[in-house]
């Protein structure tokens, strides 16, 4: 279990550092031209640097804190929040009528859950 779940923050880690890193360092039209983006037209610059940040801190703290040994319990936090984050993105994707968009959203709150859940209460942080 431990090192599924490792497994699953490192990918999703990986994935949010590489997304938020695209929406704080590109201009809004790059993001709103790169694929699947359209929904970025939705939002102000602002907002957009914003949600980059959120996933970008998201991604470190779901892996950071554990390899660090400083207040693991941040891990199924950073987890959380994400899901948020995600919950978000389906509302938005929906409102869209982007439908495909959406579920792939809530492929990557599934894992979240998992990785809340597992640190939680299946296998977590000792010591």
């Amino acid at each position: 279990m431990d090192i599924a779940l490792w497994t699953a923050a490192g990918l999703l880690a990986a994935a949010y550092l590489f997304s938020g890193a695209g929406k704080i360092l590109l201009p809004k039209e790059k993001v709103a031209a790169y694929r699947h983006g359209g929904w970025a037209d939705d939002f102000r610059p602002g907002s957009l640097k914003a949600i980059g940040a959120l996933e970008a801190a998201g991604a470190l703290g779901l892996v950071l804190p554990a390899l660090l040994g400083i207040a693991p319990v941040l891990v199924p936090l950073a987890a959380i929040g994400l899901m948020a984050v995600m919950a978000g993105a389906m509302a938005v994707h929906l409102r869209r009528g982007e439908p495909r968009l959406a579920a792939g959203n809530f492929v990557y709150f599934a894992l979240l859950a998992f990785v809340a859940w597992g640190r939680l209460a299946a296998e977590p942080f000792t010591g």
